[in-house]
């Protein structure tokens, strides 16, 4: 029986490496590599992930944006063999991933995310099927982050009151056609409540945790809360570095290519 059970731990410890192996990748570039990990967490993207990197799919893409104390962004396909000058970032493999947003996963240094559509178009904020950004970010002074969490939780209230008044057009043209100025404060009080209700589920909040990390290695925290994070890098952060530090045309796209030699 005891040998039983030291066979058994050791396989579900050899499928635990294995499962573990599979979510590591190398992005070797002509810059340097890139080690990254893949979080179990957000398997949509994760799994999709996998199968573009088994079909080669971002072998000879470029990262076509690259911008300093902000990210850099590969995923583009007419990336591949573009001409110089050339605008990227239009193309895509023409599909989409539901959103895996988690609160738990911050845009800290380092992280992986998915890049989409703006809300205007995409208020579900699917992610593209394959452009993804490393973040580089920047260090904030709690002072600094203290004012970006009242930013982000001021645009959400706002974006909600939108949301919620747009449901009660009709009653409000019809109150200011009839001049009935005592109907539309009490519909403006009525839609301030739903608003402040909803958002009591969505408001921004970082843990201690996460305020150290913004503080000391440094993010995007503006970002949190509509991409999906699903991975991060474990080594070549430096890589990364590089990359955001090479000359850009107006359109950030580093002058001289860097591109994505394979992921394995």
């Amino acid at each position: 029986m005891k040998y039983f059970l030291i066979i058994l731990l050791a396989v579900l410890f050899l499928i635990g490496c294995r499962r573990n192996e599979e979510n590591t990748f190398v992005i070797k570039t002509n810059v340097g590599e890139i080690h990254i990990r893949l979080y179990d967490v957000t398997p949509e993207h994760r799994d999709n992930f996998v199968k573009l990197v088994k079909e080669k799919y971002y072998e000879g893409m470029l990262f076509h944006r690259v911008i300093p104390d902000f990210v850099i962004q590969t995923g583009d396909p007419a990336s591949r063999n573009a001409r110089s000058q050339m605008i990227l970032g239009a193309g895509d493999i023409g599909y989409k991933i539901d959103a895996e947003i988690r609160p738990e996963l911050i845009h800290k240094r380092g992280v992986i995310a998915a890049a989409r559509e703006g809300d205007n178009v995409n208020p579900e904020r699917r992610s593209s099927g394959s452009h993804f950004y490393i973040v580089q970010g920047h260090v904030y002074r709690p002072g600094e982050l203290d004012s970006v969490v009242e930013q982000i939780n001021f645009r959400r209230q706002q974006t909600l009151f939108d949301k919620v008044k747009q449901q009660y057009e009709v009653e409000i043209r019809a109150y200011e056609s009839a001049k009935d100025y005592d109907a539309l404060m009490e519909l403006n009080k009525k839609i301030s409540e739903q608003v402040s209700e909803l958002f009591a589920g969505e408001k921004f909040i970082l843990t201690e945790e996460q305020r150290k990390s913004y503080t000391t290695e440094g993010g995007i925290p503006f970002l949190d809360g509509a991409y999906t994070i699903f991975g991060e890098v474990t080594k070549g952060m430096d890589v990364v570095d590089r990359i955001t530090k090479l000359k850009t045309d107006e359109n950030n796209r580093p002058e001289r290519d860097v591109k994505i030699i394979e992921i394995k």
